[in-house]
């Protein structure tokens, strides 16, 4: 069968290859059309535009790069079109994907979406368009099946497939000799995978290095941006490394992490993390305006309390992050409060094998009648 799947960043490239991986195991002649990135590249089929040429965040950036945008919705009909797949797969992305869906429902394509647009935190009224483009959803949070039910929407929930893509990663067996690294603990930095994400935030978060001086740092580098684009940045001495970031947070003390996926991945790897965020400061105000949650990372959201600090634009300074680290760091109370919080949440997101049941779930959606 042939399948159309779209994934607009880092990490939804991640999970796409991931099902792509297990759709093959279900599909020996399954055919891949996609919008993604390096990893599910290396899962074949044919990559048609890759996620760094659509990421684009918060309203001012969108509104900036609107005519780019509109360019790659009509270039992605037409090769809906053109491909005419079994069924379009959507990861997360719904500013974009959404309106995949409702193209793709008119020229009667299936549309299965994987991973739900966070609908429960603003306009909750889009429920009712999601009901109306996409066949079948696969929520990977567990209290989405609860938001969707209030709906009369039935879906699916097939697990978090972070747990799959962790379980399946090949850690470095010697990562500091490795990479040349010094014997002194590791604060890890995540800023992001968007150009914007990082303009905003990385200056703010090396310079915390003056605060920890016993201490490495390590950028985990963005797989889909070129090393040139860090040269703008004063690095200090931190070490700027491509392609393992599981691998840095294996060997980290500590983490700074630009809200999003990453925190959650942070937290599954038992790294005891700070969450910072900074954007444009007109697309923070009009956020706040609409958004209507506690928390900005995953980790808080999903344990429904507050497990991490969270340093949100004014609050998101030099000192405040060096402060919030050090009640994380070894032998603090606040790290081992922290580490035990995460076993909690270990358990809130159950086990491993997200991405097969998601792929069983879309195969049997695209052979029912």
């Amino acid at each position: 069968m042939k399948y159309f799947i779209i994934a607009g960043e880092a990490s939804g490239d991640l999970h796409g290859a991931n099902l792509m991986q297990r759709i093959k195991t279900l599909d020996a002649h399954a055919e891949f059309h996609f919008y993604g990135g390096d990893l599910m590249q290396a899962q074949g089929g044919t990559m048609l535009k890759h996620y760094s040429e659509m990421a684009f965040m918060g309203f001012v950036e969108v509104l900036a790069n609107l005519q780019t945008i509109n360019q790659n919705l009509t270039a992605c009909k037409a090769a809906i079109l053109k491909a005419q797949p079994d069924v379009l797969v959507l990861i997360d992305y719904p500013g974009f994907n959404l309106r995949m869906a409702a193209y793709a429902k008119s020229i009667g394509i299936k549309v299965s979406y994987f991973i739900s647009p966070k609908i429960w935190a603003w306009n909750q009224g889009r429920v009712h368009k999601i009901k109306k483009v996409v066949d079948q959803m696969l929520c990977i949070l567990p209290f989405e099946v609860a938001f969707y039910k209030k709906f009369a929407m039935d879906v699916v929930y097939v697990g978090n497939p972070l747990k799959d893509a962790i379980a399946n990663y090949t850690f470095q067996q010697d990562f500091i000799a490795g990479n040349n690294l010094p014997q002194k603990p590791i604060i890890a930095i995540l800023p992001g995978s968007r150009k914007m994400e990082l303009l905003n935030i990385l200056p703010t978060m090396l310079a915390v290095q003056n605060h920890f001086p016993n201490h490495q740092f390590i950028v985990a580098a963005a797989p889909g941006l070129p090393a040139s684009f860090y040269e703008q940045f004063n690095l200090a001495g931190a070490k700027l490394l491509f392609n393992c970031t599981y691998d840095i947070l294996a060997n980290a003390e500590l983490a700074m992490v630009t809200s999003g996926t990453a925190t959650l991945e942070t937290a599954l790897l038992n790294v005891p993390q700070v969450v910072c965020y900074k954007a444009n400061a007109l697309s923070v105000f009009i956020a706040r305006l609409l958004v209507k949650i506690k928390y900005i990372s995953l980790v808080n959201l999903i344990a429904d309390q507050q497990i991490v600090t969270e340093l949100i634009q004014q609050d998101c300074t030099v000192v405040n992050i060096a402060q919030a680290l050090k009640v994380i760091s070894v032998n603090e109370l606040g790290r081992s409060e922290q580490l035990a919080k995460y076993q909690t949440l270990q358990q809130i997101v159950g086990p491993e094998g997200a991405s097969l049941r998601a792929a069983s779930a879309i195969y049997q959606f695209v052979n029912s009648k």
